[in-house]
């Protein structure tokens, strides 16, 4: 069975226009970045009329380095004026994320201003960590102040993970494989013994690829929080649990999907699929097909997966 009408949560965009710019700029060398950087819109809209998709909410990409600040907002600035215009031509398939940024809260403020306020977006985006600073580190109190006064929705994803870059991970292994994991993880549980998710009860976090680890090691968490400095109270750490919301790239399976249903609310599991890294081919023949024929998931949950539950969340997408 496929459903018509879902809605992806996790599509990465890297803007044509954005990448002229920035060869321009000297900042990326096109030939360089990873292959999935060639977003391209007829594609977009091949794979998701394959996998029955009626809305992406496009995750703004900026691969590079910047010399000054200057250049680094121009970039957002081109990026998010390129999704915008996606979502202009075609306001009922395409929504965006603008992006936060961990090491530059004053970019960020006015990321938000000009993505949430000037163009219409639907949340936010941050990756889990940045130079080593985990995603609910006390630096950026300012940054989640704001957003909560505005009950964002925060989508997140990990990048540069430190295993990664400091050269410890196992050798021939790519990041995404297990890093990408562990990173969701630990931003997950920063959040909560920071005491962040009590200060800011008006924010929403989307954990990409069903939470990492997170609801595999629940039990451990609860088991052993006190050892963890803040300590964890275990009879909170299900409460905290249930405010996050939990993204179907890749962990969707016979094996995964009954650990996540006894985590957490299935009206906390949306549907994405990590287009394009994740390949077409992939989500057309195996990623979608596995999720429809899911034997742990009823037909109403599947439902919510698919599209109500992000309705919920984003109540902006129902006109689309």
């Amino acid at each position: 069975m496929t459903l018509v009408g879902r809605v992806d949560v996790h599509h990465h965009f890297t803007a044509p226009t954005w990448l002229d710019w920035a060869e321009e700029e000297g900042v990326v060398n096109r030939e360089k970045l990873p292959w999935w950087t060639r977003w391209d819109l007829d594609s977009a809209l091949e794979v998701m009329d394959k996998t029955g998709i009626g809305t992406s909410v496009m995750t703004v990409a900026m691969l590079g380095r910047f010399r000054e600040r200057a250049q680094r907002q121009e970039s957002a600035r081109i990026a998010l004026r390129a999704a915008a215009d996606v979502v202009e031509s075609h306001p009922q398939r395409f929504a965006f994320f603008t992006p936060v940024f961990l090491d530059d809260l004053e970019l960020s403020a006015w990321s938000v201003g000009y993505g949430l306020d000037e163009l219409g977006a639907v949340g936010v985006s941050t990756r889990t960590s940045v130079d080593g600073a985990v995603l609910g580190d006390e630096s950026h109190d300012r940054l989640l102040r704001e957003l909560d006064e505005r009950s964002a929705v925060i989508s997140t994803h990990p990048m540069e993970v430190p295993a990664a870059k400091d050269g410890g991970a196992l050798p021939g292994m790519p990041p995404f494989v297990c890093d990408f994991l562990m990173d969701t993880t630990r931003a997950a549980i920063n959040l909560i013994r920071n005491g962040t998710l009590d200060r800011y009860p008006n924010l929403s976090f989307i954990l990409p690829h069903g939470g990492g680890f997170l609801p595999y090691m629940a039990t451990r968490l609860e088991l052993f929080g006190g050892r963890i400095t803040p300590g964890i109270e275990p009879g909170r750490v299900r409460d905290y649990l249930h405010r996050f919301y939990f993204d179907t790239a890749g962990p969707m399976s016979p094996s995964a999907t009954p650990t996540l249903l006894a985590t957490v609310d299935p009206a906390r599991i949306l549907f994405g699929t990590d287009w394009p890294p994740t390949p077409a081919h992939v989500i057309a023949d195996n990623v979608t097909p596995a999720l429809d024929s899911d034997p742990f998931l009823t037909e109403e949950q599947l439902q919510g997966i698919n599209r109500e539950n992000a309705l919920r969340l984003m109540p902006a997408l129902a006109r689309m």
